[in-house]
């Protein structure tokens, strides 16, 4: 009971709308560490914090607990989601962060089966928590699979799901650059058609004659 109340009081939103998924200790922990490896590994700590603190609300039938939970599964998520933006960014550079993820798939898998026992227990309140409690499932199945996949297959897909954001964003902003290229085009005619041609004296119509 005493953890449990730990565990509350750690992590504990300060505000319902603005509150982060990890506390202020976590954040400036994760602000201390910058060696991807070490990050994933922190996260993980992070993820298991919440699933023992699911564990034991849902063997604690309070009053109120449903929001704890519902909070704490999303919290989770985005964790673990923040895990795979971690990883993802370390492959683009080219760290060797294969011991990190190795601690990763790990730890998902082993958390994917806890989420799955709480929803297979079908706790009475679990229809107010239920669609987070599926996500979280699905989030850290696929961050598994994920984590166990070859570095350079997931660097490959990488670089094709970038070059494609990449062209999205080209798209998007082609409208402003042709009509800017189209104004720039406009200002250079008009510009050319207000020079003065050069003075004669010739009739309009009239041919010069050739000098013999």
């Amino acid at each position: 009971m005493r953890i449990l109340l730990m565990l509350i009081l750690l992590l504990a939103p300060v505000a319902a709308q603005d509150r982060d998924f990890l506390t202020a200790d976590e954040v400036d922990q994760v602000r201390l560490v910058q060696e991807p490896n070490e990050r994933l590994l922190l996260y993980v700590r992070f993820a298991r914090l919440r699933i023992e603190l699911l564990r034991q609300l849902i063997e604690k039938d309070k009053p109120g607990r449903s929001i704890v939970i519902h909070d704490t599964l999303e919290d989770y998520t985005k964790i673990i989601e923040a895990m795979d933006t971690v990883a993802d960014d370390a492959i683009r550079r080219k760290v060797d962060i294969k011991v990190g993820l190795t601690e990763v798939a790990k730890a998902e898998q082993e958390m994917a089966a806890a989420l799955r026992r709480i929803a297979e227990a079908k706790p009475k309140d679990i229809a107010r928590y239920e669609f987070v409690l599926t996500s979280a499932i699905e989030t850290t199945e696929d961050s598994a699979e994920l984590s166990n996949r070859d570095l350079g297959e997931r660097a490959g897909e990488l670089a094709v799901r970038d070059k494609k954001d990449r062209q999205e964003r080209e798209e998007m902003s082609t409208p402003d650059v042709v009509a800017a290229r189209k104004a720039e085009e406009k200002k250079a005619a008009e510009a050319e058609s207000k020079k003065k041609k050069a003075p004669t004296l010739r009739r309009k119509g009239e041919v010069p004659t050739e000098r013999k």
